[in-house]
């Protein structure tokens, strides 16, 4: 064993020897350990009337499990899913205008958030190349929550916290996640597994599913049950209720008045450790 590894080793005893708390103290206190009490229920953190995942109801004063529902807005998302199916149409931008601004949009409205989502999908200048390649990641969650992070310096207002400039910020983070996630697997692709790497543009007309997959695959080619599959993952994944690891992260930092890019990083730094 080398020096340094020696020396890290003894101030590691240290660090743990002088640094105990008596577990039984948590109990006295009643200190919540994470977001769980001691029966392994969920604290009560805050409210929220965008998403709710519903898994019993109380008859009788008993819980009863019934079959779960997802709510987002009031809406069940099943519904949500069998409307964007009987259409033929991918349903994760609705679901995103929905969850955003608390109301289903009119077809008219959904195509232009639809428009102006994909214009935003490709990053800034430079950004692949300096922020990406140049600084590889093993883990692509890890390279999700630097992207967040380094987009603070090619946000020409960075720092401002009207509402508008948030909602600008969060729909920019939103349209350009998959593009980031695409190319921080590529890069791991080369520099990591010894593989070929393949940078594609993303497509404004494509939806956030089918550009993903264009992004992963080195032909750009994907069928439309894939896409459809992967719109209904993203579906499934876009909110839980307000009360998850990530959720809580965004509101404890963004308590401390913090810009947008540092609560998004951290909450994206949150969920990598599911």
């Amino acid at each position: 064993m080398d020096t340094e590894s020696l020396f890290i080793g003894r101030l590691s005893v240290l660090a743990e020897r002088n640094d105990p708390i008596d577990t039984s103290l948590y109990e006295k206190y009643d200190v919540k350990r994470g977001l769980r009490n001691a029966n392994g229920t969920g604290v009560l953190v805050g409210l929220t009337s965008i998403g709710d995942v519903v898994g019993y109801e109380v008859k009788d004063g008993k819980k009863i499990a019934i079959p779960g529902k997802l709510l987002y807005r009031g809406y069940n998302v099943a519904d949500l899913i069998s409307d964007a199916e009987a259409h033929n149409q991918f349903g994760y931008e609705q679901a995103v205008y929905l969850l955003l601004f608390g109301e289903l949009p009119t077809q008219s409205e959904l195509e232009l958030f639809k428009k102006y989502l994909g214009e935003l999908r490709a990053l800034p200048p430079n950004f692949t190349e300096d922020m990406i390649m140049k600084a590889p990641s093993a883990d692509i969650m890890n390279k999700l929550a630097r992207g967040v992070l380094a987009s603070y310096s090619y946000d020409k207002n960075p720092e401002e916290r009207s509402l508008s400039n948030i909602l600008r910020q969060c729909i920019e983070l939103i349209s350009r996640f998959g593009t980031l996630t695409a190319y921080g697997y590529q890069a791991k692709r080369r520099y990591y597994d010894g593989k070929s790497m393949y940078i594609h543009n993303p497509l404004p007309e494509l939806s956030t599913a089918e550009n993903f997959l264009r992004l992963i695959r080195n032909n750009k080619a994907f069928t439309d049950d894939e896409a459809k599959l992967l719109d209904l993952a993203l579906i499934l994944h876009a909110e839980h209720g307000g009360g998850n690891n990530s959720s809580l992260t965004v509101h404890v930092v963004s308590s401390a008045d913090t810009d947008t890019y540092s609560a998004i990083g951290a909450a994206v730094g949150s969920l990598k450790g599911y």
